[in-house]
């Protein structure tokens, strides 16, 4: 995925993705998915309330350090179904240096749900 640059988007464009933040309640592993991942039950506040999401974050996080962490996730791409698992939310994180997905997240804490602009 790194490498080439993206086509040029407008405004309006990066307005239609809605990246909210929220905190991970729940975290386990995932061994139905095809690659390795643990599954997340995050909570975006009382207005987008509690999502879940397939995340292939198994080389820099443990489960134990998730759970209670702010992470940045895509809230309105439609649901996608992993395994047995539906996923709600898209999980945001960028490449280490060996590939692996480091996850994002605001540096202090912030209130769950806000909008990333």
């Amino acid at each position: 995925m790194s490498g080439e640059a993206a086509e040029t988007i407008t405004f309006d464009d990066f307005r239609k993705v809605d990246i909210r933040v929220g905190t991970v309640l729940e975290a386990r592993p995932f061994p139905e998915a095809r690659k390795p991942a643990l599954q997340l039950l995050v909570d975006f506040g009382p207005e987008f309330g509690i999502k879940k999401s397939s995340a292939q974050i198994t080389r820099n996080d443990t489960v134990q350090e998730l759970v209670g962490r702010q992470v940045a996730a895509v809230v309105n791409f439609p649901p996608r179904q992993i395994g047995p698992m539906m996923s709600e939310v898209l999980t945001l994180g960028f490449p280490d240096e060996a590939g692996e997905v480091m996850l994002i997240a605001p540096d202090r804490k912030v209130p769950n749900g806000g909008r990333l602009y």
